[in-house]
C-alpha cells in the first residue's frame, strides 16, 4: 500500500498493521517522527518505508506505483490532481481519498473516475468543534 501526503502517519500506521506501507511525504520531521513511531511498535506492524518528495511539484509517477494495489491520499487544500492523473494510470484497484477541500475533492476524483474508478462510499467528517471545516473521505475501486 502506498499513503501519499503522509504527515505524520495517521493512515499510514494504521494501514501497516496488515499491509507493508510506503509513505510519502515532503517535510522531513514528519517523515522522521513516523518512522521512529513505525521502528517503535514492537513488531506489531509491517514494513513502513518512507520517501520524501514534494507530491505536488513531482507527483509519483504510475510506473512508481506498478506494485502497489491500493493507495491513500491525503493531499492539502489545493488537492492534488497531477497525483491523482498517475493513479489513474497506475495498476492500483483502491484509493481512499481523504480531503479538506469539496471542490478539489470533486476534481480529483472525477479524474479517477475518468479512468475507470467507482466511487463507493463519501464520509463526511465533522471534526472539528465550532468551525464548519469539513474533511472528506471517499473510497475508490475498480
Amino acid at each position: 500500500m502506498i499513503d501519499l501526503f503522509c504527515g505524520i502517519g495517521t493512515f499510514a500506521l494504521r494501514a501497516a498493521e496488515r499491509a507493508e506501507v510506503l509513505a510519502v511525504e515532503s517535510d522531513a520531521a514528519m517523515l522522521d517522527a513516523l518512522k521512529r513511531a513505525a521502528d517503535g511498535a514492537g513488531g506489531a506492524l509491517k514494513q513502513v518505508t518512507t520517501l520524501r518528495r514534494d507530491l505536488l511539484r513531482t507527483p509519483l509517477s504510475s510506473l512508481e506505483m506498478k506494485k502497489f494495489d491500493a493507495a491513500i491520499i491525503d493531499p492539502p487544500r489545493s488537492g492534488a490532481r497531477l497525483q491523482a492523473e498517475q493513479i489513474a494510470r497506475a495498476p492500483i484497484r483502491r484509493v481512499a481519498y481523504i480531503s479538506c477541500d469539496a471542490p478539489t475533492f470533486a476534481r480529483d476524483v472525477k479524474v479517477l473516475i475518468d479512468h475507470g474508478f467507482s466511487l463507493t462510499r463519501v464520509t463526511p467528517v465533522d471534526q472539528f468543534r465550532w468551525s464548519p471545516h469539513i474533511e472528506i473521505v471517499g473510497a475508490l475501486e475498480r
